[in-house]
Protein backbone atom coordinates (compact mmCIF):
# COMPACT_ATOMS: atom_id res chain seq x y z
CA UNK A 1 0.00 0.00 0.00
CA UNK A 2 1.63 3.34 -0.85
CA UNK A 3 1.82 6.05 2.04
CA UNK A 4 0.37 9.40 2.76
CA UNK A 5 1.87 12.76 0.99
CA UNK A 6 5.49 12.53 0.58
CA UNK A 7 5.29 8.65 2.19
CA UNK A 8 4.29 7.03 -0.95
CA UNK A 9 5.97 3.70 -2.07
CA UNK A 10 7.40 5.64 -5.40
CA UNK A 11 8.33 8.95 -3.87
CA UNK A 12 12.10 9.05 -3.38
CA UNK A 13 12.65 10.35 0.33
CA UNK A 14 15.67 12.54 -0.25
CA UNK A 15 15.42 13.55 -3.77
CA UNK A 16 13.11 16.57 -4.92
CA UNK A 17 9.73 16.36 -6.04
CA UNK A 18 6.78 18.14 -5.94
CA UNK A 19 4.13 17.64 -3.51
CA UNK A 20 1.78 17.07 -6.88
CA UNK A 21 1.36 17.25 -10.33
CA UNK A 22 4.24 16.49 -13.07
CA UNK A 23 7.57 18.57 -13.46
CA UNK A 24 10.53 17.81 -15.41
CA UNK A 25 13.63 20.10 -16.61
CA UNK A 26 15.32 22.15 -13.90
CA UNK A 27 15.36 25.90 -14.73
CA UNK A 28 16.77 29.36 -13.32
CA UNK A 29 19.01 28.09 -10.98
CA UNK A 30 20.11 30.51 -8.87
CA UNK A 31 21.52 31.85 -5.37
CA UNK A 32 20.67 34.50 -3.57
CA UNK A 33 20.77 36.11 -0.10
CA UNK A 34 20.72 32.71 1.84
CA UNK A 35 18.94 30.60 -0.61
CA UNK A 36 19.49 27.93 -3.70
CA UNK A 37 16.03 28.20 -5.95
CA UNK A 38 15.00 25.64 -7.75
CA UNK A 39 12.77 26.22 -10.48
CA UNK A 40 11.14 23.79 -12.87
CA UNK A 41 8.61 22.90 -15.93
CA UNK A 42 5.81 22.20 -14.12
CA UNK A 43 2.08 21.44 -14.64
CA UNK A 44 -0.41 23.09 -11.99
CA UNK A 45 -3.53 20.67 -13.26
CA UNK A 46 -2.21 17.15 -13.43
CA UNK A 47 0.61 14.76 -13.79
CA UNK A 48 1.19 14.89 -17.70
CA UNK A 49 4.09 16.38 -19.35
CA UNK A 50 1.69 19.84 -20.38
CA UNK A 51 1.00 23.08 -19.60
CA UNK A 52 4.37 24.41 -18.93
CA UNK A 53 4.72 26.91 -15.83
CA UNK A 54 7.74 28.06 -13.82
CA UNK A 55 7.13 25.64 -10.47
CA UNK A 56 9.89 27.09 -7.28
CA UNK A 57 11.21 25.51 -4.66
CA UNK A 58 13.90 27.23 -2.26
CA UNK A 59 16.97 25.42 -0.02
CA UNK A 60 19.01 26.87 2.32
CA UNK A 61 21.42 23.49 2.10
CA UNK A 62 20.71 21.81 -1.17
CA UNK A 63 18.72 18.95 0.84
CA UNK A 64 15.87 20.41 2.87
CA UNK A 65 13.40 21.88 0.11
CA UNK A 66 10.31 24.39 0.24
CA UNK A 67 8.36 24.24 -2.06
CA UNK A 68 6.56 27.81 -3.09
CA UNK A 69 3.58 28.79 -5.34
CA UNK A 70 4.11 28.99 -9.24
CA UNK A 71 6.66 31.46 -10.30
CA UNK A 72 5.87 32.53 -14.10
CA UNK A 73 2.57 31.64 -15.97
CA UNK A 74 2.08 31.30 -18.99
CA UNK A 75 0.73 34.45 -20.88
CA UNK A 76 -0.55 35.83 -24.57
CA UNK A 77 3.37 34.88 -26.05
CA UNK A 78 3.07 31.10 -25.29
CA UNK A 79 3.49 28.72 -22.46
CA UNK A 80 6.27 29.48 -20.09
CA UNK A 81 9.08 26.45 -21.48
CA UNK A 82 12.97 26.29 -19.76
CA UNK A 83 15.34 29.01 -18.91
CA UNK A 84 17.72 30.47 -16.80
CA UNK A 85 18.24 32.81 -14.16
CA UNK A 86 21.02 35.15 -12.22
CA UNK A 87 21.15 38.12 -9.95
CA UNK A 88 21.36 41.50 -11.88
CA UNK A 89 24.53 42.81 -9.22
CA UNK A 90 25.06 45.31 -11.47
CA UNK A 91 21.37 46.72 -12.05
CA UNK A 92 22.10 46.55 -15.87
CA UNK A 93 18.49 45.81 -17.12
CA UNK A 94 17.34 48.84 -15.00
CA UNK A 95 14.88 47.25 -12.99
CA UNK A 96 15.96 47.60 -9.50
CA UNK A 97 14.27 50.20 -7.52
CA UNK A 98 15.48 50.15 -3.98
CA UNK A 99 19.25 49.11 -2.31
CA UNK A 100 18.97 45.15 -3.18
CA UNK A 101 19.69 43.99 -6.86
CA UNK A 102 16.83 42.45 -8.79
CA UNK A 103 16.68 38.86 -9.65
CA UNK A 104 16.65 38.67 -13.56
CA UNK A 105 15.13 35.03 -15.52
CA UNK A 106 14.57 34.52 -19.25
CA UNK A 107 12.96 32.08 -20.56
CA UNK A 108 11.15 30.26 -23.66
CA UNK A 109 7.92 31.39 -24.81
CA UNK A 110 6.69 28.75 -26.47
CA UNK A 111 4.11 30.44 -28.49
CA UNK A 112 2.50 27.11 -30.98
CA UNK A 113 -0.68 27.40 -29.28
CA UNK A 114 -1.07 31.26 -29.99
CA UNK A 115 -0.03 30.20 -33.66
CA UNK A 116 3.29 32.15 -32.83
CA UNK A 117 7.32 30.70 -32.78
CA UNK A 118 9.09 30.71 -29.77
CA UNK A 119 10.74 33.56 -28.63
CA UNK A 120 12.92 34.34 -25.52
CA UNK A 121 11.29 36.42 -22.91
CA UNK A 122 12.65 38.10 -19.65
CA UNK A 123 11.04 38.61 -16.08
CA UNK A 124 12.27 40.07 -13.33
CA UNK A 125 11.71 39.84 -9.18
CA UNK A 126 12.16 42.96 -6.78
CA UNK A 127 11.33 40.40 -3.67
CA UNK A 128 13.87 37.64 -3.59
CA UNK A 129 12.11 35.37 -6.32
CA UNK A 130 8.54 35.53 -4.75
CA UNK A 131 6.76 37.69 -7.45
CA UNK A 132 8.01 37.93 -11.09
CA UNK A 133 7.33 40.85 -13.09
CA UNK A 134 7.19 39.99 -16.76
CA UNK A 135 8.84 42.59 -18.89
CA UNK A 136 6.64 44.63 -21.07
CA UNK A 137 8.84 44.70 -24.30
CA UNK A 138 8.48 41.10 -24.58
CA UNK A 139 9.72 39.06 -26.19
CA UNK A 140 13.96 40.02 -26.09
CA UNK A 141 15.10 37.93 -28.51
CA UNK A 142 12.74 36.67 -31.81
CA UNK A 143 14.62 33.65 -32.39
CA UNK A 144 12.99 30.12 -32.47
CA UNK A 145 14.15 27.66 -30.90
CA UNK A 146 14.81 27.55 -26.71
CA UNK A 147 16.31 26.90 -23.48
CA UNK A 148 18.32 30.31 -23.13
CA UNK A 149 20.78 30.00 -20.50
CA UNK A 150 22.50 33.01 -19.33
CA UNK A 151 25.46 34.21 -17.34
CA UNK A 152 27.64 37.24 -16.43
CA UNK A 153 31.14 37.09 -18.32
CA UNK A 154 32.79 38.92 -16.08
CA UNK A 155 35.69 39.75 -18.75
CA UNK A 156 34.07 41.05 -21.00
CA UNK A 157 31.53 43.07 -18.87
CA UNK A 158 28.48 41.26 -20.67
CA UNK A 159 25.41 38.92 -20.38
CA UNK A 160 25.90 35.91 -22.49
CA UNK A 161 23.34 33.39 -23.47
CA UNK A 162 23.51 29.97 -25.09
CA UNK A 163 20.54 29.21 -27.18
CA UNK A 164 19.79 25.94 -28.32
CA UNK A 165 18.89 25.92 -31.91
CA UNK A 166 18.56 23.45 -34.49
CA UNK A 167 21.38 20.88 -33.53
CA UNK A 168 23.41 23.52 -32.47
CA UNK A 169 24.16 26.04 -29.43
CA UNK A 170 24.45 29.21 -30.57
CA UNK A 171 25.59 32.22 -28.56
CA UNK A 172 23.85 36.04 -27.96
CA UNK A 173 25.59 38.98 -26.13
CA UNK A 174 23.79 41.66 -24.08
CA UNK A 175 24.59 44.25 -22.08
CA UNK A 176 21.21 44.77 -20.17
CA UNK A 177 19.51 41.95 -21.08
CA UNK A 178 17.05 43.53 -23.43
CA UNK A 179 18.97 43.62 -26.58
CA UNK A 180 21.01 40.90 -27.89
CA UNK A 181 23.59 40.33 -30.34
CA UNK A 182 24.19 36.94 -31.97
CA UNK A 183 28.27 36.04 -31.38
CA UNK A 184 28.42 32.75 -32.97
CA UNK A 185 27.82 28.53 -32.81
CA UNK A 186 28.73 25.10 -32.95
CA UNK A 187 27.40 22.26 -33.47
CA UNK A 188 26.12 19.24 -32.30
CA UNK A 189 24.21 19.52 -29.12
CA UNK A 190 20.71 18.94 -28.20
CA UNK A 191 18.67 21.64 -26.23
CA UNK A 192 19.03 22.89 -22.98
CA UNK A 193 22.74 23.50 -23.02
CA UNK A 194 24.66 24.65 -20.12
CA UNK A 195 28.45 26.73 -20.26
CA UNK A 196 30.60 27.61 -17.55
CA UNK A 197 33.74 27.34 -16.17
CA UNK A 198 36.12 25.38 -13.65
CA UNK A 199 39.53 25.74 -12.23
CA UNK A 200 41.92 22.20 -13.85
CA UNK A 201 42.53 20.16 -10.43
CA UNK A 202 41.55 23.06 -8.21
CA UNK A 203 44.31 25.30 -9.25
CA UNK A 204 42.32 28.85 -9.37
CA UNK A 205 44.65 29.98 -12.17
CA UNK A 206 44.40 27.48 -14.78
CA UNK A 207 40.52 26.75 -15.43
CA UNK A 208 38.38 25.83 -18.77
CA UNK A 209 35.00 25.54 -20.19
CA UNK A 210 32.60 23.06 -20.14
CA UNK A 211 30.00 22.95 -22.74
CA UNK A 212 26.77 20.78 -22.36
CA UNK A 213 23.57 19.55 -23.62
CA UNK A 214 20.18 18.29 -22.29
CA UNK A 215 21.68 14.88 -22.80
CA UNK A 216 25.19 15.01 -20.71
CA UNK A 217 27.33 15.43 -23.58
CA UNK A 218 30.09 17.58 -23.06
CA UNK A 219 33.18 19.09 -24.34
CA UNK A 220 35.96 20.92 -22.60
CA UNK A 221 37.56 23.80 -24.12
CA UNK A 222 38.37 27.91 -24.55
CA UNK A 223 35.33 30.51 -23.76
CA UNK A 224 36.61 34.02 -25.35
CA UNK A 225 32.93 35.56 -24.43
CA UNK A 226 31.94 34.81 -27.97
CA UNK A 227 33.39 31.75 -29.43
CA UNK A 228 33.69 28.28 -27.79
CA UNK A 229 36.67 26.47 -29.41
CA UNK A 230 36.69 22.75 -28.16
CA UNK A 231 39.85 21.06 -27.07
CA UNK A 232 38.92 17.44 -26.31
CA UNK A 233 36.26 14.71 -27.50
CA UNK A 234 32.44 14.55 -26.63
CA UNK A 235 32.08 12.47 -23.31
CA UNK A 236 29.19 11.70 -21.07
CA UNK A 237 28.79 13.34 -17.82
CA UNK A 238 26.57 10.41 -16.72
CA UNK A 239 26.22 6.91 -17.90
CA UNK A 240 22.88 5.83 -16.35
CA UNK A 241 19.41 5.94 -17.28
CA UNK A 242 17.59 9.01 -16.16
CA UNK A 243 19.65 11.84 -16.16
CA UNK A 244 18.42 14.40 -18.45
CA UNK A 245 19.10 18.49 -19.03
CA UNK A 246 21.10 18.71 -16.22
CA UNK A 247 21.68 22.76 -14.98
CA UNK A 248 24.24 24.44 -12.32
CA UNK A 249 23.44 27.28 -10.20
CA UNK A 250 24.63 30.84 -10.39
CA UNK A 251 26.24 32.54 -7.91
CA UNK A 252 27.06 29.99 -5.45
CA UNK A 253 28.78 32.50 -2.61
CA UNK A 254 31.88 29.57 -2.14
CA UNK A 255 32.41 29.38 -5.93
CA UNK A 256 31.16 25.73 -6.12
CA UNK A 257 29.70 24.46 -9.25
CA UNK A 258 26.69 22.49 -7.92
CA UNK A 259 24.96 20.74 -10.40
CA UNK A 260 21.54 18.94 -10.79
CA UNK A 261 19.31 17.45 -13.29
CA UNK A 262 15.59 16.07 -14.27
CA UNK A 263 15.61 12.28 -13.42
CA UNK A 264 13.65 11.34 -16.65
CA UNK A 265 11.78 8.10 -15.91
CA UNK A 266 8.66 6.53 -15.37
CA UNK A 267 5.20 7.34 -17.10
CA UNK A 268 5.35 10.51 -19.36
CA UNK A 269 1.48 10.96 -19.74
CA UNK A 270 -0.13 9.77 -16.01
CA UNK A 271 1.23 9.38 -12.38
CA UNK A 272 2.29 5.77 -11.26
CA UNK A 273 -0.62 4.24 -9.83
CA UNK A 274 -1.64 5.79 -6.58
CA UNK A 275 0.65 8.94 -7.18
CA UNK A 276 -0.17 12.60 -6.97
CA UNK A 277 3.06 14.07 -8.41
CA UNK A 278 5.07 12.45 -11.46
CA UNK A 279 8.98 12.70 -11.76
CA UNK A 280 11.86 14.15 -9.83
CA UNK A 281 15.79 16.08 -10.00
CA UNK A 282 18.30 13.98 -9.38
CA UNK A 283 21.01 14.59 -5.78
CA UNK A 284 22.90 17.96 -6.16
CA UNK A 285 26.48 17.27 -6.81
CA UNK A 286 29.66 19.19 -7.35
CA UNK A 287 31.56 19.72 -10.21
CA UNK A 288 35.14 19.79 -10.93
CA UNK A 289 37.78 18.73 -13.60
CA UNK A 290 40.29 16.77 -13.55
CA UNK A 291 43.16 16.04 -15.50
CA UNK A 292 43.21 12.07 -16.23
CA UNK A 293 46.47 11.56 -18.10
CA UNK A 294 45.98 13.87 -21.30
CA UNK A 295 42.32 14.68 -20.95
CA UNK A 296 40.55 16.98 -18.45
CA UNK A 297 37.52 15.24 -17.57
CA UNK A 298 34.45 16.44 -15.58
CA UNK A 299 33.88 14.60 -12.10
CA UNK A 300 30.65 14.74 -10.34
CA UNK A 301 30.41 14.17 -6.66
CA UNK A 302 27.32 14.44 -4.00
CA UNK A 303 27.28 17.53 -2.42
CA UNK A 304 29.01 17.77 1.18
CA UNK A 305 25.12 19.22 2.74
CA UNK A 306 24.15 15.28 2.59
CA UNK A 307 25.60 15.16 5.97
CA UNK A 308 22.62 17.12 7.35
CA UNK A 309 20.56 13.75 6.70
CA UNK A 310 23.09 11.41 7.93
CA UNK A 311 21.71 9.74 11.61
CA UNK A 312 25.13 7.87 11.77
CA UNK A 313 27.74 6.20 9.89
CA UNK A 314 29.29 2.77 10.53
CA UNK A 315 32.80 1.80 9.45
CA UNK A 316 32.57 -1.79 8.38
CA UNK A 317 36.10 -2.15 7.24
CA UNK A 318 38.84 -2.53 6.26
CA UNK A 319 38.27 -6.66 5.47
CA UNK A 320 38.63 -9.65 3.15
CA UNK A 321 35.25 -10.18 1.89
CA UNK A 322 35.14 -13.94 0.63
CA UNK A 323 32.56 -15.23 -1.85
CA UNK A 324 28.89 -15.73 -0.64
CA UNK A 325 29.65 -13.30 2.62
CA UNK A 326 27.28 -10.57 3.08
CA UNK A 327 28.97 -7.20 4.47
CA UNK A 328 26.35 -5.51 4.46
CA UNK A 329 24.30 -8.08 6.41
CA UNK A 330 23.42 -5.90 9.01
CA UNK A 331 22.12 -2.97 7.10
CA UNK A 332 18.31 -2.59 7.81
CA UNK A 333 17.69 1.05 6.64
CA UNK A 334 16.14 1.92 3.19
CA UNK A 335 17.92 5.37 2.74
CA UNK A 336 21.86 4.79 2.07
CA UNK A 337 25.26 6.61 1.68
CA UNK A 338 27.80 3.84 0.85
CA UNK A 339 31.20 4.06 0.28
CA UNK A 340 33.68 1.47 -0.48
CA UNK A 341 37.10 1.69 -1.60
CA UNK A 342 39.42 -1.77 -2.83
CA UNK A 343 42.88 -2.33 -4.25
CA UNK A 344 42.62 -6.14 -5.27
CA UNK A 345 39.15 -8.07 -6.24
CA UNK A 346 39.68 -11.88 -8.23
CA UNK A 347 35.90 -11.71 -9.32
CA UNK A 348 32.88 -8.95 -9.29
CA UNK A 349 31.41 -7.05 -6.16
CA UNK A 350 27.84 -7.37 -6.45
CA UNK A 351 25.20 -5.14 -4.20
CA UNK A 352 21.80 -5.70 -4.11
CA UNK A 353 20.09 -2.15 -3.15
CA UNK A 354 16.41 -2.01 -3.15
CA UNK A 355 16.31 -5.06 -5.16
CA UNK A 356 18.35 -3.63 -8.10
CA UNK A 357 21.29 -5.20 -8.70
CA UNK A 358 25.09 -2.97 -9.24
CA UNK A 359 28.05 -4.93 -9.74
CA UNK A 360 31.81 -4.09 -10.48
CA UNK A 361 33.69 -6.77 -12.41
CA UNK A 362 36.81 -6.17 -11.57
CA UNK A 363 38.15 -8.34 -14.30
CA UNK A 364 35.63 -6.83 -17.26
CA UNK A 365 36.58 -3.17 -15.31
CA UNK A 366 33.01 -2.36 -15.90
CA UNK A 367 30.59 -0.93 -13.65
CA UNK A 368 27.01 -2.30 -14.39
CA UNK A 369 23.09 -0.61 -12.89
CA UNK A 370 19.69 -0.77 -14.74
CA UNK A 371 20.56 -2.30 -17.63
CA UNK A 372 23.53 0.41 -17.99
CA UNK A 373 27.12 -0.09 -18.44
CA UNK A 374 29.99 1.82 -17.66
CA UNK A 375 33.95 1.60 -18.01
CA UNK A 376 35.67 2.16 -14.78
CA UNK A 377 39.39 1.51 -14.52
CA UNK A 378 41.80 1.02 -11.29
CA UNK A 379 42.69 4.97 -10.21
CA UNK A 380 46.81 4.10 -8.44
CA UNK A 381 45.45 0.48 -8.45
CA UNK A 382 42.26 1.19 -6.57
CA UNK A 383 38.24 1.28 -7.76
CA UNK A 384 36.34 3.82 -5.24
CA UNK A 385 32.54 3.42 -5.39
CA UNK A 386 30.05 5.95 -3.82
CA UNK A 387 26.11 4.72 -3.89
CA UNK A 388 23.02 6.81 -2.81
CA UNK A 389 20.22 4.53 -2.46
CA UNK A 390 16.51 5.97 -2.73
CA UNK A 391 13.14 5.17 -3.17
CA UNK A 392 12.98 4.99 -7.01
CA UNK A 393 16.55 6.04 -7.73
CA UNK A 394 20.39 4.73 -7.17
CA UNK A 395 23.01 6.92 -8.13
CA UNK A 396 26.84 5.55 -8.72
CA UNK A 397 29.64 7.43 -8.51
CA UNK A 398 32.99 6.19 -9.32
CA UNK A 399 36.32 7.01 -8.33
CA UNK A 400 36.21 10.37 -7.21
CA UNK A 401 33.08 11.02 -9.82
CA UNK A 402 35.18 10.22 -12.73
CA UNK A 403 32.25 8.05 -13.24
CA UNK A 404 28.93 8.47 -12.70
CA UNK A 405 25.51 6.56 -12.96
CA UNK A 406 22.13 8.12 -12.26
CA UNK A 407 19.47 4.89 -12.31
CA UNK A 408 15.96 5.06 -11.99
CA UNK A 409 13.54 2.13 -11.44
CA UNK A 410 10.43 1.44 -10.22
CA UNK A 411 9.19 -0.60 -7.19
CA UNK A 412 6.81 -2.88 -6.90
CA UNK A 413 3.69 -2.67 -5.14
CA UNK A 414 3.66 -4.99 -2.29
CA UNK A 415 6.78 -6.52 -3.14
CA UNK A 416 9.19 -6.42 0.44
CA UNK A 417 12.26 -4.40 0.67
CA UNK A 418 15.37 -7.15 0.31
CA UNK A 419 17.34 -6.14 2.81
CA UNK A 420 20.94 -4.85 1.36
CA UNK A 421 23.86 -7.02 0.59
CA UNK A 422 27.23 -6.65 -1.12
CA UNK A 423 29.32 -9.59 -2.32
CA UNK A 424 32.22 -10.90 -4.25
CA UNK A 425 31.31 -13.08 -7.00
CA UNK A 426 33.99 -15.47 -8.36
CA UNK A 427 36.66 -15.05 -6.34
CA UNK A 428 37.68 -12.47 -2.95
CA UNK A 429 38.66 -8.72 -2.25
CA UNK A 430 40.32 -6.76 0.36
CA UNK A 431 38.26 -4.26 1.28
CA UNK A 432 40.35 -0.98 2.44
CA UNK A 433 37.57 0.99 3.33
CA UNK A 434 33.79 0.37 3.56
CA UNK A 435 31.24 2.79 5.59
CA UNK A 436 28.06 3.22 5.12
CA UNK A 437 25.73 6.25 6.28
CA UNK A 438 22.38 5.64 7.15
CA UNK A 439 20.24 9.05 6.13
CA UNK A 440 16.46 10.45 7.30
CA UNK A 441 14.05 11.50 4.79
CA UNK A 442 14.40 15.36 3.94
CA UNK A 443 10.05 15.05 4.00
CA UNK A 444 9.92 14.55 7.82
CA UNK A 445 9.27 17.58 8.59
CA UNK A 446 6.48 17.94 6.13
CA UNK A 447 4.97 14.73 7.16
CA UNK A 448 4.65 15.69 10.71
CA UNK A 449 3.38 19.12 10.03
CA UNK A 450 0.34 17.46 7.55
CA UNK A 451 -0.15 14.27 10.49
Amino acid sequence: MSGGLYDEIHRPQFHFSAARNWLNDPNGLVYYEGEYHLFFQYNPFGCASAHKHWGHAVSADLVHWTELPVAIFPDHLGEAWSGSAAVDWDNTAGFQTGPKPVLVAVYTSQGYDHGLPQSQSLAYSVDRGRVWHKYVGNPVLSEVDRDPRIFRHQPSGRWIMALFQKASIVFFSSPDLKRWTRLSAIEGFHECPDLFELPVDGEAGRTQWVLHGANGEYLVGEFDGATFKPQSEKRKLDWGNCLYAPQTWNDVPDGRRVQIGWAAGGRFDAPLPGMPYSQFMTFPVELSLRRVDKDVVVCRWPVREIENIRTGTRRLGPLTLRSNENALADVSSELLDIELETDAADGSFVFELHNQTVVYDAKERRLTAAGRSAPLEPVDGRIGLRILVDRSIIEIFGNGGLVSMSCYYEATEGEAMRPASLRVEGGQAHVTDLSVSELRSVWDRVKEKRS
